[in-house]
């Protein structure tokens, strides 16, 4: 409607009756606004907040101060920060334009053509895909754990890529396990040990693995901000590794260092925000123990999990269409196929009651047409003779 139309509409209206017609419109509207429900995206494995005020001022005051100038090239200042987070020498820590980056680095560096790299699946699809990049082969093993690995690995094995809680899955290879493994590997084959997802781990200390590094010089321990952190956008991630990983990590270490802006807001994330990734990590566990009761108390399938996420499953409903069915109930997760198991979603455990609360009515109303379609066909046989 133009807007001579629309003026046209109250001619021939007196004021109480024009006034009366646009507060109809004016509640119309409200009730429009209020009635569209927003999707409850737990597709992704990024902290859904916003970054705290602090981190991003001290972007904006590193944009104003010197996008003119080239960064400094081995981020000295954020090194320092995480050796003394970490308790480990500033030598050891390489970083870099996002844990995923560093992971493939990796990969090009130490595969030649006919290595092959061994990772536990489901699990991060970039395993395969970094191996096949840089002329190696993947060889993905069914079952999260130590075993299967070991049961992989042969006189062509050069790495092993283990997602630590696993992404899909949630699951946690404990330390103690891990050192199993490094000390059963062969002494050619380096271990990458992606955590990206560890800061949301409860069942053991954040740096229980780092303790491996000194005594086990074929593992590299990669971390980032993207997850927890909620910094994803930043790209920005780091690689710790032991006494003689010296001249891998030099490999490693970008030619033009990390863009000043990362590297201020991944400092003064450091040195402000660490207590709130604490809280965010309690408050993720509290939710994450809430949720997988519930899902049991339901029947769902859903594994135990050390992560953000769950990796569940409806009898006799796929991934695909599970994930179809949470989206009609505004509900958004990651199906399955594509992360190594069609029969699966990925949920993304919110860290907020409520939206765990409004996760677990779409759920319900998920697998209603399931629990309907039972009752149809218990209702269709009665009155029908049994075989005998």
């Amino acid at each position: 409607m133009g807007l001579f139309s629309y003026y046209r509409q109250f001619e021939g209206m007196s004021e109480e009756e024009v006034s009366e017609r646009l507060r109809a419109e004016a509640d119309e509207r409200k009730r429009k606004a209020l009635a569209r429900v927003e999707p409850l995206d737990l597709s992704r494995t990024t902290w859904p907040a916003y970054p705290p005020p602090a981190v991003v001022n001290a972007i904006t005051f590193a944009a104003r101060r010197g996008l003119h100038r080239y960064t400094e090239g081995r981020s000295g200042e954020l090194r320092a920060e995480l050796a003394h987070r970490h308790g480990v020498e500033d030598q050891k820590i390489v970083v870099g334009d996002g844990a995923t980056r560093l992971l493939a680095d990796a990969a090009q560096a130490l595969l030649e053509p006919g290595d092959e790299l061994v990772t536990p699946w489901p699990s991060y699809p970039l395993y395969p895909a970094m191996a096949r990049r840089a002329g190696g082969h993947a060889v993905p093993v069914r079952g999260f754990g130590i075993q299967p690995v070991l049961e992989a690995v042969n006189e062509r094995t050069r790495l092993v890529a283990l997602c630590n809680p696993n992404d899909p899955t949630g699951e946690l290879v404990g330390v103690d396990d891990l050192r199993a493994l490094l000390e059963a590997l062969p002494e050619r084959v380096v271990v990458l040990l992606d955590e990206a997802l560890r800061d949301f781990a409860s069942a053991e200390p954040l740096d229980a693995a780092l303790e491996l590094l000194e005594d086990h010089r074929r593992l590299l321990v990669f971390r980032t901000f993207s997850k927890a952190w909620g910094l994803a956008g930043l790209r920005c991630g780091y690689v710790i590794g032991g006494a003689g990983a010296e001249p891998l990590l030099e490999q490693l270490e970008p030619a033009l260092g990390l863009n000043e802006l990362a590297q201020a807001g991944a400092l003064e994330a450091l040195r402000a925000a660490s207590s709130l990734v604490e809280a965010r990590a309690a408050a993720l566990a509290d939710e994450r123990g809430r949720l997988l009761a519930e899902l049991r108390d339901r029947s769902l399938e859903a594994g135990p999990s050390q992560a953000n996420v769950i990796w569940l499953s409806v009898p006799g409903v796929d991934g695909a269409e599970l994930a179809r069915r949470l989206e009609r109930n505004a509900v958004l997760v990651a199906a399955g196929g594509a992360l190594g198991d069609p029969a699966r979603v990925r949920l993304t455990i919110p860290p907020d009651p409520a939206a765990v609360d409004r996760a677990l009515r779409a759920l319900e109303s998920a697998v209603a047409p399931r629990a309907d379609g039972a009752r149809a066909s218990a209702r269709s046989g009665r009155g029908k003779p049994s075989a005998q």
